[in-house]
């Protein structure tokens, strides 16, 4: 069994390989140097995985590169792959989520925009359409910036409904679509806003990233700025399952690709302070879709004092699952036991932006 796992830096991309069931790792790069990469995506519906990088040049701009053979080679369009229409006013600054669509639409593939938008493509992630549903929303002008920017970092197809789409934002919230795009609703009650007036608005909310297991699509998971959520009905409601955790704020929260009530993420003190409780770098594991928590720490060290953001966390399709998350120091570790234990893939890396990892 060979896996791959994508590395989005500051300053380009790193491919790691494993052919020993994780047990070792080959790092290469940078691909794209000094580019940021906020988005890497790994297509795994077709015979050789596509892989899907959002590169963002300062002189250049942004753009997106495919890759067909594993990285050995990319492919990246002469115009730009993602482009708001004239008449938005709007103007592309970075891909931030690149999620290929449902099995049943092989060539379908979507990203999420700073600015805050849904752009969809039907010919595997080379050019993209504005889903002008969302961007017509009358919750849109009053969407703002968080700490990252004002973007779409969360996009969620369903796994069997083509026509439901969830995404979220920073800050704005979750919005879903039943009908392919057309209509969208916000969909945010009980999670709570602390940066508002209204501590529970209809929208407004900085959801840092949501996360769910294509075998219970109606159950989502939720890190927020200070708060951690579980929804059972698809986001139309949310309810707490911070209890246990030493801190309810954080960027990533992944699920388990085999056991839907398995959930990581990885706590920090609070929005001022931005690193491990005490210095522990931990990830946390919720065996019972955040009941209870416990602490994953063989392999990993103390005193450490470097953030994960929303999506440097990641999970593989192999079994037993691997764990991976890349840190704001640019170290990358992974875990080839469901997060028991863990091994240092790369140090000093740029700081990491993406993580992403598949059997190849």
């Amino acid at each position: 069994m060979s896996v791959l796992l994508a590395i989005g830096t500051r300053k380009g991309l790193w491919l790691a390989t494993s052919s020993d069931d994780r047990a070792s790792w080959e790092v290469t790069g940078p691909h794209h140097p000094m580019t940021e990469v906020y988005a890497v995506g790994i297509d795994t519906r077709r015979a050789t995985p596509r892989l899907l990088a959002g590169v963002t040049s300062e002189h250049f701009g942004p753009s997106v590169a495919t890759s067909d053979d594993l990285g050995a080679t990319w492919a990246e369009p002469g115009h730009a792959p993602i482009a708001f229409p004239a008449d938005t006013g709007e103007s592309l600054a970075r891909a931030w989520q690149l999620v290929p669509g449902p099995v049943s639409e092989p060539d379908v593939v979507y990203a999420g925009t700073e600015p805050s938008a849904l752009f969809r493509s039907t010919d595997g992630g080379r050019t993209y359409e504005l889903v002008r549903g969302l961007w017509d929303h009358p919750h849109r002008e009053h969407w703002t910036p968080g700490g990252g920017g004002k973007a779409i970092h969360t996009v969620l197809p369903h796994p069997t409904d083509p026509g439901r789409v969830t995404v979220a934002m920073s800050t704005g919230g979750v919005y879903r679509t039943e009908d392919g795009g057309e209509t969208w609703a916000a969909r945010n009650t009980g999670i709570k806003a602390v940066h508002v007036p209204d501590p529970y608005p209809e929208y407004g909310q900085c959801v840092h990233k949501v996360a769910r297991h294509p075998a219970e699509p109606d159950r989502l998971f939720a890190q927020v700025h200070h708060g951690v959520y579980r929804s059972d009905d698809a986001g139309d409601t949310w309810q707490s399952i911070a209890d246990g955790l030493p801190s309810d704020f954080g960027f990533p929260i992944v699920v388990h690709p085999d056991r839907p009530e398995v959930i990581y993420t990885f706590p920090l003190v609070a929005d001022a302070m931005r690193f491990p409780p005490e210095g522990r770098c931990r990830v946390y594991r919720s065996e019972d879709a955040g009941k209870s928590w416990e602490a994953l720490g063989p392999g990993l060290p103390d005193g450490y004092w470097a953030g994960v953001m929303r999506d440097a966390m990641c999970t593989d399709d192999a079994d037993p699952a691997g764990v991976y998350f890349g840190s704001r120091t640019g170290d990358v570790y992974a875990s080839r036991d469901d997060g028991d234990s863990w091994q240092l893939v790369a140090a000093h890396l740029p700081d990491v932006l993406s993580v992403r990892a598949a059997r190849v």
